[in-house]
């Protein structure tokens, strides 16, 4: 128990903490080179790593809270969900984005904690703290689920401002068929963290069945 609250506190204050430096340097930067506030904003929550350590933080909350309104975070399909998602920010990042810009100062601090230590903290304190065996191989469709959305989202928003959060769904420089295909090389690579997160929670499960040696 002891463990569990220390994680979720930490969690909870790392999350937050990167949440706010990120709004703060990137709206302070986005208004300043004559974006309104409006524009500034939508951007910003534009991001999918934006929304999913949003995500994190909620289900840390509604850890450390009764609050009822919380209640949809407390679901092991939603923490699970959660894990999945929160691995593929960190993993795209490190293979893909982090060759695409040099970040100095407070930006590369934010990204640090956003991209990754937020997504090893959460794994961490999934993996020791839940109650395992809760997840199903039928979730998995539903897992995909709120990617989806997102990805309907920023299209739909990018084809009305002309612009895209990142460079796999532009499809101003690489055409709608591009953007397509890009998707589905996500979905599938997000299906198969899903997947590892369902395998993960019916392995530690067994384990906590295992009785002491």
């Amino acid at each position: 128990m002891a463990l569990q609250r220390a994680l979720t506190w930490t969690g909870l204050l790392l999350g937050s903490a990167g949440l706010v430096l990120q709004f703060s340097i990137s709206m302070q930067d986005m208004l300043a080179h004559g974006r309104d506030l409006p524009g500034a904003l939508g951007a910003f929550f534009s991001y999918y790593t934006i929304l999913t350590n949003i995500a994190l933080v909620l289900v840390y909350l509604s850890d450390a809270t009764g609050w009822h309104w919380l209640s949809l975070f407390r679901r092991p399909l939603v923490r699970g969900l959660v894990a999945a998602n929160i691995a593929l920010v960190g993993l795209y990042v490190f293979f893909v984005l982090r060759f695409l810009s040099d970040l100095e100062g407070l930006f590369a601090v934010a990204d640090i904690i956003l991209h990754y230590v937020c997504p090893l903290v959460y794994l961490a304190w999934w993996s020791a703290t839940q109650r395992h065996g809760q997840l199903h191989w039928a979730d998995l469709p539903l897992m995909l689920v709120p990617t989806f959305i997102y990805f309907l989202y920023a299209m739909a928003r990018g084809a009305w401002v002309q612009e895209y959060p990142y460079p796999i769904l532009n499809a101003i420089d690489l055409g709608y068929g591009q953007v397509a295909a890009n998707a589905v090389y996500m979905t599938v690579f997000l299906a198969v963290l899903a997947v590892l997160v369902i395998a993960a929670d019916h392995f530690l499960a067994r384990l906590s069945r295992t009785p002491a040696q």
